[in-house]
């Protein structure tokens, strides 16, 4: 039976003595090494264990993590924070292979639900199922698969549901994010080169369940208050699929400290061939400059970005677009004004590391540029205000 049929709106042939039969579940999903899976997964089960009947035996996963790759400039709308998920109906087995498939677990909490609650929520998720409501726009913080399902199931609720605050546990999204990529460190590279300072703030309880894991431990925790009277929002804990063997895809061989270990050794050793030869590489800093610029065109774009937390992000202080525009008067040799602006970007960079953590190794690489302003000899010129700089002569 069409998905749609089985959960249709109640037309009048609904009746609460029938939700008797009718499971309502969390289900969340433990992370495998496929990127996007790396923060887990929650979605919703509805399971009808009637035998007999026009809805007999239905076992629905409702998934709020449905997107299209292969859509249309699918990339430039995801750095700009443009993209859309999308609600989708699964049957649960297939639903659960999937994850047995990768590994992972699937835990499976029955929710504690009156017939009536679950009457509403059945209108709920019809209602989100209609074409003009099943697709939204997608926000890794605020509105994801995690955040869907708890608020659908909220707005069923007769009572009022209440969680249990954890005690010392306010981590920064930076945190929770890093703690899912531990095994990653390239992922957790891109993630702190492009999340801002605002993901560096405390966060709480609400803000934490835009992850799978917490919300699963926040519905374990919490009771609805109805009438005068608690009760737990979950009767009953399962795992229809247990844990399996993950084999752990390696990144690229070198982390990001040890590549900006070898950026500062190599800026060392051109340092050294030019006191010996007496003569600028400028081909090196053309290539650093490249490099700082390209890298700072991403973090330019992200400012303008509607993903949360990168529209402040101060490690633009040092990647930005402006060595590009340097570039054609180091070619010429002239490199003074470029060492004057260098220098500002860098001390400005390495006290904005006060207030926000930066990527991976990103100080050893604020070093290698800073050691670009030497040779000795230039320091002063350097540090002369723009209006009185001189020429240096090679």
């Amino acid at each position: 039976m069409a998905v749609n049929q089985v959960m249709a709106e109640d037309n009048g042939n609904d009746h609460l003595a029938q939700f008797d039969s009718i499971e309502v579940s969390l289900l969340t999903c433990s992370p495998h090494e496929e990127i996007y899976s790396l923060y887990g997964h929650s979605a919703l089960r509805w399971h009808d264990m009637r035998q007999s009947g026009p809805d007999a035996g239905s076992d629905i996963v409702f998934n709020w993590g449905i997107f299209n790759f292969n859509k249309p400039y699918f990339v430039l709308r995801f750095v700009f924070g443009l993209t859309d998920y999308e609600l989708g109906p699964i049957p649960f087995q297939p639903f659960c292979s999937y994850y047995q498939q990768w590994g992972s677990s699937v835990t499976e909490q029955v929710l504690n639900l009156t017939n009536e609650e679950k009457m509403r929520l059945k209108a709920a998720l019809a209602e989100n199922l209609k074409p003009e409501n099943r697709i939204y726009r997608y926000n890794y913080f605020y509105d994801n698969c995690s955040t869907r399902p708890r608020d659908i199931v909220e707005k069923c609720l007769n009572g009022k549901l209440e969680y249990t605050q954890r005690e010392d546990y306010t981590p920064s999204y930076r945190e929770m994010v890093s703690q899912c990529t531990r095994n990653h460190r390239w992922a957790t590279f891109g993630n702190d080169m492009l999340l801002g300072i605002k993901s560096d703030f405390k966060t709480n309880m609400r803000e934490q369940e835009f992850l799978p894991e917490n919300l699963m431990y926040d519905f374990d925790h919490a009771q609805i208050y109805a009438a005068g009277a608690y009760r737990p929002l979950v009767k009953e804990r399962r795992m229809p699929v247990m844990p399996g063997v993950q084999v752990i895809e390696h990144d690229f061989p070198l982390t990001p400290m040890e590549c900006a270990l070898i950026l500062l050794a190599l800026t060392l050793i051109i340092m050294l061939i030019e006191r010996k030869t007496g003569k600028r590489q400028i081909w090196y800093d053309v290539l650093l400059m490249t490099i700082q610029g390209l890298a700072g065109c991403v973090l330019f774009v992200m400012l303008f970005s509607q993903h949360p937390t990168t529209s402040t992000n101060l490690q633009i202080l040092l990647l930005n677009p402006l060595p590009l525009f340097f570039i054609p008067s180091v070619i010429r040799q002239n490199v003074t004004r470029w060492q004057k602006v260098l220098l500002i970007m860098t001390i400005l960079y390495l006290i904005g590391g006060i207030f926000q953590h930066y990527a991976e190794g990103m100080m050893i690489v604020a070093l290698s540029l800073l050691l670009r302003i030497w040779p000795l000899q230039n320091l002063f010129v350097t540090l002369q205000p723009f209006s009185k700089s001189k020429k240096v002569k090679k």
